[in-house]
Formats: structure tokens, sequence, C-alpha cells
């Protein structure tokens, strides 16, 4: 079922991942999205059963304390566990429909970045994805010049009424795998995580070499 965009309707924002752990760069897209999209709330999910991952997650207790301890700061943010209790593997149309059916009336807003937006295509029900929610695609705004922007029409078979949102984020150079190959060696990561995820991670002696 489409939905159909009501003018004045609440726009819900939709963040999924692994948040193995969550970091700075995932903060910033929060707060990026908080101030520029308009949102009347911004749903953080932690997956489930990434379909797509090879490597086994850190047990999702953890990445929801974790999330809680990362955006629980932040104005008009849930932390939603239920991807992590479902059976099976974690797909965000599922996420979608059963927010569609719990807010009829609101607008949802799925916030992915773009290297995300090009897999899109691969994604399970990815034109019922685009039928239920808006698109926010993060950029990282680069000093560079002459670095394109990913552009959406250029999905092959892109539905014609796909609505897409553009998000503009500070360069950052950050990711979990490099936060997780850090603290198996011992380093510090203080800088690149909040610190109360790094107090967490510190005292569950997460991601550490045996």
């Amino acid at each position: 079922m489409a939905l159909t965009p009501l003018a004045g309707a609440p726009r819900i924002g939709v963040f999924g991942g692994a948040f193995d752990p969550p970091h700075i760069a995932h903060v910033a897209l929060a707060q990026a999205a908080l101030s520029q999209l308009s949102l009347a709330s911004l749903r953080i999910f932690p997956t489930g059963q990434a379909w797509h991952k090879a490597r086994a997650l850190t047990a999702a207790p953890h990445r929801l304390a974790m999330a809680e301890l990362a955006f629980g700061d932040l104005p008009n943010v849930v932390v939603d566990p239920r991807e992590t209790l479902r059976s099976g593997p974690t797909y965000t149309l599922d996420t979608l429909r059963e927010l569609q059916a719990e807010h009829p009336a609101s607008q949802l807003v799925l916030i992915m970045g773009a290297d995300q937006a090009v897999a899109l295509p691969g994604w399970h029900g990815w034109t019922e994805i685009l039928s239920i929610a808006i698109i926010s695609i993060a950029h990282r705004v680069e000093s560079a010049v002459g670095i394109a922007r990913f552009d959406p029409q250029t999905l092959p078979g892109l539905p014609a009424s796909a609505r897409f949102e553009a998000l503009d984020l500070p360069p950052m150079d950050t990711s979990a795998t490099q936060i997780r190959a850090r603290a198996a060696r011992g380093d510090d990561i203080t800088r690149l995580v909040p610190p109360a995820v790094a107090r967490y991670i510190e005292q569950h002696h997460l991601y550490h070499s045996a």
C-alpha cells in the first residue's frame, strides 16, 4: 500500500543499523536529521539478524544499551528494539510496514547513506520500501571541488513515484569496523564514540581480542 503524503502530516524518521558500536558519525547523522528534516520524532532501529553481513553481530542487548547511551539524550529520539526481537533475518520493509500500520497519518522518512542508497535495488522489497517512505540520503559535505553527489535517479528500475530528500553531513571518517579493530588492539577509541559508549565498551570488554 503506497503512502500518500498529507499536508502537515507528522514526519517520523527511521534510522537503522547494526550500531556495533554506535559512533560519533551515527550521532552526527541523527542530529542532522533532527535539524534538517522537520521530524516529529526519530526512531533508531538496531538490527536483529543482518541478512547482508557475514560476521556475527555483538549480542543485541549490548547494542541496544550502547544505542540508548549514544542517542538517548537527543530530543524526540526513541531507540526501538523491535528488530532485535524478531526471529529470522531483519528486513527494513517489515519495520516500515509495522510503522505504517501504527502511524497511518504520518509520513515515514527512511534515512540512509549514499553507499546504502546505491545498493538499494538489492534490498528485500525495495520498490515497496519506496512506496511507503521518503528516502533521505545523507551526503558528506566535502571541501574538494568536483565531487558529485549520488543521484538516485540513476538506480535501475526506479519507480516513478519514488521520493528522495538530501541530508547534509559534516565530513567524518569514522567506521564501526575501524573502532572494533582499534578496541581489539587496546587502542584509544574515546574520540570515535560518545563517552558513555566508550565506558560501556570498556566495562563489558567488548571487541577486545582474546
